[in-house]
């Protein structure tokens, strides 16, 4: 096991920079997801770490060892591919061993350690099978059985449940995740679905074009998310963003709408005073009000989901969602009202960065 730290590394394909200096610290024996859009970095991110990809400025290290320069196979790493990349002409046994095949390992070694993988990861009765004879959902732990008897430092695993289906997506991530409680070994793992993310990760980084946005604990991003971007990533359904201005009424701080809804805020928001910005509230936070009590709110969509009810509305032009633990007799064009919890709001401001004490100073 090792930490990894990765310290303003860059990328560039000629005078195309992907990569803009990003810095992370990776504990020993923690679970870090880096998660992002399509073409955020992520990927080259890891495949640098990987040594698959040339890094232009920066560093990686791996133990407290930089591998800048040092091959693959010297980096005491062991990748998981979204495609699992098994060999068909060979059994499950035989991918398994492969790298220990290529490394000089003695039949015992290699049949000990194969055993052991199989035994963790449920493949035993399979190892005399070849790939076509799999699920996909038993592809990918011979994939990652693969990664296990070479016993790494490090584990990266690239989207590795992006081609299974979505119930057995499920599966694999606690799978994955159990996986890394009985082995403790330092994983780092990308996937563009926050929802692998949340359920999966010791931190998230979050990246967004080259850049990373935020690092933090799931329930940490969820709960204070420093952006606009990290605040409508993370979340299903995602943070509700209001702009507008910040405003003074009798003495009072709130947040009106471009469409003239006014919008409470909580005691200690900031003290601003016709300031743009930009009101978040995830779609839970909100309770419904007697008529006229609260923001009114123009039903679009109703979604019964059984545990919950999903409701799509319009507050003045921008639309919101809204999400309830009950079963609701709502009906489409009617008019709701909501009250929001107030101590659940996040504030931002143009930019869509977090609205600060400090920032607040600067902007009375």
């Amino acid at each position: 096991m090792a930490t990894v730290t990765i310290d303003k590394a860059r990328k560039a394909y000629g005078a195309v920079e992907v990569l803009h200096g990003v810095s992370a610290d990776i504990a020993d024996g923690e679970f870090v997801v880096l998660v992002g859009p399509s073409g955020c970095g992520k990927s080259t991110l890891l495949r640098m770490i990987a040594g698959l990809e040339d890094i232009t400025g920066g560093t990686v290290s791996i133990g407290g060892r930089v591998v800048n320069n040092l091959p693959p196979k010297e980096r005491d790493i062991s990748m998981v591919f979204q495609n699992y990349a098994l060999y068909p002409h060979m059994t499950v046994a035989e991918n398994m061993a492969f790298s220990l095949t290529l490394a000089g390992a003695a039949k015992d070694e290699k049949q000990k350690r194969v055993a052991h993988a199989a035994q963790i990861l449920g493949l035993t009765d399979l190892l005399g099978r070849y790939p076509r004879q799999l699920s996909g959902g038993q592809r990918q732990r011979v994939a990652m059985g693969r990664s296990i008897v070479r016993n790494p430092q490090v584990f990266l695993f690239d989207e590795p449940l992006s081609n299974l289906d979505a119930k057995l997506r499920v599966a694999m991530r606690a799978e994955i995740k159990s996986l890394h409680r009985r082995l403790a070994t330092t994983t780092i793992y990308v996937t563009h679905d926050q929802v692998e993310a949340m359920t999966m990760a010791d931190r998230i980084v979050v990246m967004n074009g080259g850049h990373i946005e935020q690092i933090g604990r799931p329930l940490e991003l969820y709960d204070n998310p420093q952006s606009t971007f990290v605040a409508a990533f993370i979340g299903s359904p995602a943070m509700n963003l209001l702009t507008g201005r910040f405003e003074s009424v009798d003495g009072k701080s709130v947040f009106r709408t471009h469409q003239g809804v006014i919008l409470p805020l909580p005691e200690n928001a900031p003290k601003l005073s016709s300031v743009e910005g930009v009101y978040g509230i995830r779609p839970e936070y909100f309770s419904l009000s007697p008529e006229n009590v609260g923001i009114p709110a123009r039903v679009v969509v109703v979604e019964p989901l059984g545990s919950e009810t999903h409701v799509t509305a319009t507050v003045g032009e921008q639309t919101i969602v809204t999400v309830f633990h009950d079963r609701l007799s709502i009906q489409p064009e009617k008019t709701i009202w909501l009250q929001p919890r107030t101590e659940r709001i996040c504030l931002f401001d143009a930019t869509g960065k977090r609205l600060t004490g400090n920032m607040a100073e600067q902007h009375a």
